[in-house]
């Protein structure tokens, strides 16, 4: 499966985002899609995924309460609604598949299909 995220961009403290990954070569269905990012000099780090049967989403602690990831069956696409965005958030943000189970959708060595990063900047 290929992966292409878009919908980054420049935004006030407070504002919202929301990023897209479409999917194509394969079945988002088939796959748990997560969203990871990485600011300079800090590693990749988890923000959410979304299981392949459904069911609740994870979150990482640093997002939950203001990110919702979310699944388009009929578009082949995951999205990442970015609420109450903060200075902190800023970062390129890629997103990944894995069969993993959920134990390991924080680790980025269980992913196999990285999409290649939108970048994200939050101004103060």
């Amino acid at each position: 499966v290929q992966l292409q995220a878009s919908g980054g961009g420049l935004v006030q403290a407070g504002g919202s985002l929301r990023l897209s990954c479409a999917a194509s070569g394969g079945s988002l269905r088939s796959y748990t899609t997560s969203w990871f990012r990485q600011a300079p000099g800090k590693e990749r780090e988890f923000v959410a995924a979304f299981g392949w049967s459904g069911g609740s989403p994870a979150y990482a602690d640093s997002v939950k309460g203001r990110y919702i990831i979310s699944r388009d069956n009929s578009k082949n696409t995951v999205y990442l609604q970015m609420n109450s965005l903060k200075p902190e958030d800023t970062a390129v943000y890629h997103c990944a598949t894995t069969r993993g189970v959920r134990s390991s959708w924080n680790d980025p060595q269980m992913y196999h299909a990285w999409g290649p990063g939108t970048q994200v900047t939050v101004s103060s």
